[in-house]
């Protein structure tokens, strides 16, 4: 236990000490982004050691510190827990986030902030190791916002660009509404537990839906699921090292990881269980659709990320946290080679992100086009590669559930289109005939960029076998698998890629011709982005218009206040006035008059 702890104090001081010396005049003197690439890989090899010792013995850890402070009822401590999901996910995020420093320092080169690109890089990684050890929820409340303000400033990092502010806000603001979920569930647990320590809320085992809810609709927001999801494929407008990042190992498998931390109330909750299947069918299907006629190769490759978190949905609401988790953990090492294969292509083409401007980069980038067929293969759950031995088991646990049919067959659908996606980007990108400048020179020789996308393409290759052998249940089951549901996943996959590869051979011979519906409905994105962040407010600013100015200025400003009093003026005027225009009228009132005048002198 004391060799566990140490090794974790001494990970957490490796890290935070690039924050404290970006402070001081030291980082002047020395090459700042190599440094933090330094500490992060020394900090993944000590990480090492309480893995093994976990997947050795099973020893798992709470360190509980000092105490904050005191609200009432509630004691606030600094307390770490190294269970599992954190033991196992601490050594996953360090190795993606130390290939990606490294590549940083390639891609971002030119910038003259880079030193501060790092730092923010550093401090994303900080905040999601904060929020997956809490063992309370106010100090996973904090790396939760951190994760979600790092977010912020990285993705509108180029802030001179229109779209990159916007998709910043898009960013915050999305996520703003889910952290209403995670501030409601705080406040119930607070209420009626009257404690945020995680063992407490537990042992209570409330079977109430309402701070569940709350959880659903951050993990909605957080990992962009449908409903939420348009500020994810907006968030692609950041360079493409915080794509990598943000889509692997931060931010947006935050919101999955606080739904398998939780685990052990929702499972017993069969409404939030049905929710979530149901959510993330959803999810995975809608923007599967969406990636198919995408042709912004970092677009293709961020839906396909929404939709891998769509699947991890599905797998939660089947009651299958361990699967999900696992799928988190492969997920990461392919989904960050693609952004970095994506970005060093993007790079060697000036700036060129249209996958139909592409073409034959297989003969000019060889290294970067194996890395990127490698990484594309695991995404489809290809066997034996990464993603095969997470993806295989959620599609084999989907199709022996007993439960909503319709959820799990347009998983499978969705399951499909991930082939068809992934053949298009290597169709497009990497076979057929180049479509660029001839006068355009690429070069990928340079270790900045081939090292970090070489360990990724390993972890591609072998990460899934090594963690899945010490995945729970780890005894081998007895197989009652009947091997047409057990070759589904495979026989899904390969029917994906034959369609595809037809369609894409069916472009060369294809004439324009009037988009189908279809073909509208997913380039725009199922109408979402239009209805949502156009046709709504433009309504809601119309009727805000005509309220404010036409009706409230017509009536109250001028019907209800010039206009009243003059008509009452005329009204009165006309009734009560004696100009009659008649002479009797007159000299009755002059008799009045002379009557009247004589009595008022007398008295």
């Amino acid at each position: 236990m004391n060799t566990i702890s140490s090794s974790i104090f001494l990970i957490l001081a490796l890290l935070t000490t690039p924050m404290i010396v970006s402070l001081t005049s030291m980082s002047k003197h020395i090459s700042y982004p190599n440094y933090v690439t330094l500490c992060i890989k020394y900090a993944f090899f000590i990480s090492l050691i309480p893995l093994f010792f976990f997947f050795s013995s099973g020893a798992e850890l709470m360190i509980t510190n000092w105490q904050w402070i005191t609200i009432g009822p509630i004691k606030l401590s600094l307390s770490l827990k190294f269970d599992f999901f954190s033991m196992v996910f601490l050594p996953v995020a360090l190795f993606v986030t130390w290939s990606i420093m490294e590549f940083s320092t390639w891609y971002m080169h030119s910038d003259p902030n880079l030193d501060r690109f790092i730092k923010y890089l550093l401090m994303f990684l900080i905040t999601m190791i904060i929020l997956t050890t809490a063992n309370n929820l106010f100090q996973l409340f904090i790396g939760w916002e951190g994760v979600g303000i790092m977010s912020f400033l990285l993705i509108g990092w180029w802030y001179g660009r229109a779209d990159a502010n916007t998709a910043a806000l898009q960013a915050i603001l999305y996520n703003r509404i889910g952290d209403i979920g995670l501030v409601l569930a705080m406040a119930w647990f607070c209420m009626e537990i009257n404690s945020w320590e995680l063992q407490q809320i537990f042992i209570m085992d409330t079977p109430n839906t309402i701070p569940l809810a709350g959880l659903l609709l951050a993990a909605t927001g957080k990992s962009a699921q449908f409903g939420l999801h348009p500020w994810l494929p907006s968030a692609m407008e950041g360079p493409t090292p915080v794509s990598a990042l943000l889509h692997s190992s931060t931010m947006v498998v935050a919101g999955v990881f606080l739904l398998i931390r939780f685990h052990p109330l929702i499972s017993n909750n069969s409404t939030i269980l049905t929710s979530m299947l149901c959510l993330g069918a959803m999810t995975t299907l809608f923007t599967a659709i969406c990636a198919l006629t995408q042709n912004d190769i970092k677009k293709i490759v961020a839906f396909s990320t929404s939709s891998q978190l769509g699947l991890m949905m599905v797998t939660l609401g089947i009651n299958q946290p361990h699967l999900a988790f696992l799928h988190i953990c492969t997920h990461a090492f392919f989904k960050a080679m693609l952004f970095m294969c994506a970005g060093s292509i993007i790079h060697s083409l000036n700036d060129e992100q249209d996958i139909r401007k592409m073409g034959g980069i297989s003969k000019t980038m060889p290294f970067t086009s194996s890395c990127l067929t490698i990484g594309s293969l695991a995404l489809t759950g290809a066997p034996f590669l990464t993603g095969f031995y997470s993806k295989d088991l959620i599609i084999e646990a989907a199709t022996t559930c007993y439960t909503n049919a319709w959820a799990l067959s347009i998983t499978l659908v969705a399951t499909s289109m991930t082939a068809v996606y992934s053949m298009r980007i290597i169709y497009f990108v990497l076979m057929t005939k180049p479509r660029f400048l001839p006068t355009i020179t690429i070069n990928e020789n340079n270790t900045l960029l081939i090292n970090p996308i070489k360990r990724l393409a390993l972890g591609s290759i072998l990460a899934g076998f090594l963690i899945s052998y010490n995945i729970p249940p780890t005894a081998v089951q007895v197989m009652t698998m009947p091997w047409y549901l057990k070759v589904t996943a495979m026989m899904v996959t390969l029917t994906g890629f034959a369609i595809a590869l037809e369609l894409n051979k069916l472009t060369n011979n294809l004439s324009p011709t009037k988009t189908s519906p279809t073909n509208s409905f997913s380039a725009s994105l199922g109408y979402f982005p239009t209805i949502m962040h156009r046709l709504l407010p433009l309504k809601s600013l119309d009727t805000s218009f005509k309220t404010a100015l036409a009706t409230l200025d017509l009536i109250w400003l001028e019907k209800a206040l010039p206009k009243m009093t003059s008509t009452i003026h005329t009204l009165t005027s006309s009734s009560l006035s004696n100009q009659k225009g008649l002479v009797k009228l007159y000299f009755l009132s002059f008799l009045i008059t002379l009557i009247c005048l004589p009595m008022i002198l007398l008295t």
